[in-house]
């Protein structure tokens, strides 16, 4: 019992429980910052970091894509390696242009947030997924 709790391997059960878990987890967390900045587009557009040469509007429009629409795929499990290209521009982004003078604290969400979609990227969406439906191989 000890040694199978401690062992470093784990049954591809688990691991499909466990992305379904981190791709929903971080999904659902990440909809509200999106959702919020939805809401209130016309109050945040005019104070909104320009980048690349994107005004503030068009650079908010892109940051409420990634968060609210590919948050949306990223949770159901469709083109999930596609939808967290934008979800990982949009947190590096955010800690080391948008509050790249900012502490460790202030920048910690979007790292964190960061560091789940890469781990997602990794590892892909899963059994418990849409892409898995959409390209599992079937058998006649």
């Amino acid at each position: 019992m000890i040694r199978q709790f401690l062992a470093p391997y784990t049954r591809s059960s688990k691991i499909n429980w466990s992305s379904l878990m981190i791709r929903v987890g971080f999904g659902v967390l990440m909809i509200p910052h999106g959702y919020g900045k939805f809401t209130k587009f016309s109050e945040y557009a005019p104070k909104f970091m320009s980048f690349l040469g994107l005004n503030g509007e068009i650079s908010l429009g892109l940051a409420v894509f990634a968060e609210l629409v590919c948050s949306i795929l990223l949770v159901v499990g469709f083109s999930t390696r596609a939808v967290l290209i934008p979800l990982m521009i949009t947190m590096i982004t955010a800690a080391f242009v948008a509050h790249a003078g900012d502490p460790l604290d202030t920048r910690e969400h979007s790292l964190m947030y960061l560091v789940g979609y890469i781990a997602i990227f990794i590892m892909g969406a899963g059994k418990y997924s849409l892409d898995n439906l959409m390209f599992r191989k079937t058998v006649f």
